[in-house]
């Protein structure tokens, strides 16, 4: 079958036009910026043709809790310095920041090249990384009382990278828990060891993007925060993964 015959196919074609229909109605609302709902429509087809509805149900709840979470406390934020750009509108970057390993994990599974029900815990716990991460940010810069940086623990300014809080890690461990749920809820994991691998991965990742981001990012001017981004949400996969294979 060529590439072009695979494109053709009915599902790839209710899946294109299905994100182009939904993107054209939904970039009105202050979510993303205009051409990071263009991006958005690009992962949303390769999700759903890939995964199917739950697949790209997981992402689009992923995508909502992120938008929420990011509006509490925004015009403190704002007056601080520490808030997200562009009025809290994600662009590209930040879709393939999010979402690159899930989109990679997803065509991986489409494809047939590995175990399924492996592929996919690696596929939860990306997301529960990248809501943790959201989660821990918003909330610490926020109502964090005392920032710290992750390295010496020395007080830093709120919004330093690799700073935490108390509250912001009761966040990100929250973060994850509540996107593993939705991932069981949408019969992506099985109820039982999973939802602590993914619970627990995608939490590790958060701490370990936070030291990265303390520790290497400052000497790359290349290591933007979407690039940690990315790796953060690989590394949580990959955690998730290597835990399911070698663990009893």
């Amino acid at each position: 079958m060529t590439l072009l015959q695979t494109f053709l196919d009915s599902e790839w074609v209710f899946a294109f036009t299905f994100n182009a229909v939904l993107i054209s109605i939904a970039q009105r609302l202050p979510l993303l910026t205009r051409s990071g709902w263009v991006h958005a429509g690009a992962l949303g087809t390769i999700l759903l043709g890939c995964l199917g509805w739950n697949g790209w149900l997981a992402v689009a709840i992923y995508l909502f809790l992120g938008s929420l979470v990011t509006r509490v406390g925004f015009s403190q934020k704002q007056k601080a310095g520490i808030a997200e750009g562009r009025g809290g509108r994600r662009g590209p970057e930040n879709v393939w920041g999010s979402a690159a390993t899930g989109a990679f994990i997803a065509i991986l599974i489409k494809a047939g090249l590995g175990s399924q029900s492996i592929l996919l815990v690696g596929f939860a716990a990306s997301f529960a990384a990248k809501l943790a991460d959201t989660f821990g940010s918003e909330i610490g810069k926020t109502w964090g009382r005392r920032t710290l940086l992750i390295t010496s623990l020395r007080p830093v300014p709120a919004g330093t990278d690799g700073a935490i809080s108390v509250e912001g890690t009761l966040a990100s461990v929250f973060g994850s828990f509540l996107m593993t749920f939705f991932m069981v809820v949408l019969s992506l994991i099985p109820i039982g060891p999973y939802v602590l691998i993914v619970v627990f991965s995608g939490f590790l990742a958060t701490l370990l993007e936070s030291w990265f981001g303390a520790v290497i990012q400052p000497r790359f001017i290349w290591l933007t925060n979407e690039v940690v981004n990315g790796l953060q949400t690989g590394l949580a996969a990959l955690i998730a993964v290597i835990f399911v294979i070698f663990l009893p």
